[in-house]
């Protein structure tokens, strides 16, 4: 009877929570944290995609603005800055290597100085066809790996965050 009374007696006893520590709060923060989890991912990926794609000559980055401004009808860096959610200043620094790589030409429109507007040189076109293929290749290794819809989604989900 002793034993049952004491064996009852510590499970009626509360439970100890655990300690909360900075550690804790760090872990619970590193596993939650939709920010730091698809900064994480988008490196990942990223890597992986900059190995794969080595012989183009262009970074993703270079080779995601360059298809950027092919596929758009509107030129003008402000609606380029809008679809690649880009400030200006980061913008024109990495249009300015694409320009100094002879890959696109930024000029002035004439109707409004203040506003330049961006296209694709004919090197620049070659260079971006070129890298189709290997993108194509990439984008099936990744799926392998990764559901191929996941980025887009997020991307497009995403941008509800912008719209306030």
């Amino acid at each position: 009877m002793h034993l049952q009374t004491m064996y009852m007696h510590r499970l009626m006893r509360p439970r100890k929570q655990p300690r909360k520590t900075l550690r804790s709060d760090a872990r619970a923060l590193v596993e939650a944290c939709a920010g730091c989890n698809l900064r994480l991912a988008a490196r990942r990926v990223t890597v992986f995609l900059e190995q794969e794609l080595r012989d183009a000559g262009l970074s993703v980055a270079q080779l995601g603005l360059m298809a950027r401004i092919a596929a758009a009808a509107d030129d003008t860096l402000g609606a380029l800055a809008h679809r690649t959610g880009l400030d200006q200043s980061t913008l024109s620094r990495n249009l300015r290597t694409l320009e100094a790589q002879g890959l696109v030409e930024i000029a002035m429109v004439e109707t409004d100085l203040r506003r330049r507007m961006v296209w694709l040189t004919e090197t620049g076109a070659r260079r971006l066809e070129a890298a189709l293929p290997l993108w194509r290749r990439a984008q099936a290794r990744l799926a392998e790996r990764i559901s191929p819809g996941l980025a887009g989604r997020l991307a497009c989900e995403s941008e509800l965050l912008t719209t306030g």
